[in-house]
């Protein structure tokens, strides 16, 4: 006797909807908690891709592949924005609705979200409470690597402009510091406008500001859902999401802008 014939792969099976659709558990009989859940499941997923495109993004900038760093980077801007856009779904909750059900949620809260702390690391980050370093393995490997910054270096010294030594070499689990020799680096890449290079820091600069447009808008919603509180878990709600406003990934990416204009008005 022959093998049975496998079963035909179908919608649900190649998506595992089973398993998808049965993660969503809400604690109390409130209407909206489902809405809750379900948009930071999704934050998660939609995290996970970010991570994913980000290894990618590092391996292209390395090997100085031009058109694979744009396609990725801007893979990653639209991700950003539509995780961006989902807070419009989420801020159609009023504070009654989430405080229906917020005494739920015991001390969970976003700021807990691993695979956030990873995005942070990749960006740049590399100071974080201990007991995240500690409990968080995945968290240590990301600030022991090289950053997207750390990539972009490689990636511009490949494409022959003069990257100090100093910042090839450096020791990738410390914080990025702003340094004038890149960003003299950076003013020859923007003064050429027919080389990649150009439009490759253009993609990262989007990158960084997708993720402060998201902690803009991410402080916003908190502050129109529980005000000044105390945020779920004890943390500092959204007195701490202000703090992490208007701090760039990229600094040297953002200080260089005014250097280009006085190039530009005083001919250097």
């Amino acid at each position: 006797m022959g093998e049975p014939a496998p079963e035909a792969l179908t919608y649900g099976g190649y998506l595992r909807l089973d398993r998808l659709l049965d993660c969503q558990e809400p604690r109390t009989a409130a209407h909206d908690e489902l809405l809750f859940v379900i948009i930071h499941q999704v934050y998660e997923l939609w995290f996970k891709q970010i991570l994913h495109e980000a290894d990618l993004l590092q391996r292209r900038l390395e090997d100085g592949d031009s058109a694979g760093t744009l396609s990725t980077a801007r893979r990653i801007v639209k991700i950003l924005k539509t995780v961006v856009g989902q807070l419009d779904v989420l801020e159609t909750m009023t504070p009654r609705q989430f405080a229906s059900f917020r005494d739920s949620l015991g001390t969970s809260s976003g700021f807990q979200s691993e695979q956030f702390r990873q995005i942070e690391a990749v960006l740049g980050r590399r100071r974080f409470p201990a007991s995240d370093l500690r409990d968080d393995e995945g968290l240590r490997a990301a600030v022991a690597r090289r950053s997207l910054m750390d990539s972009l270096m490689r990636y511009l010294s490949v494409q022959g402009f003069a990257i100090p030594d100093a910042v090839l070499e450096r020791d990738p689990s410390e914080p990025w510091r702003a340094d004038t020799g890149v960003q003299e680096a950076l003013l020859k890449v923007y003064a050429d406008d027919r080389a990649p290079a150009g439009e490759v820091c253009e993609a990262l600069v989007d990158i960084d500001e997708g993720i402060q447009e998201w902690r803009y808008r991410h402080v916003k919603m908190v502050e129109r859902t529980i005000g000044a509180k105390i945020g779920t878990g004890g943390s500092a709600g959204a007195d701490y999401l202000r703090s992490t406003l208007f701090t760039p990934a990229f600094p040297d990416l953002w200080e260089v802008r005014s250097q280009i204009e006085e190039t530009v008005v005083h001919g250097r």
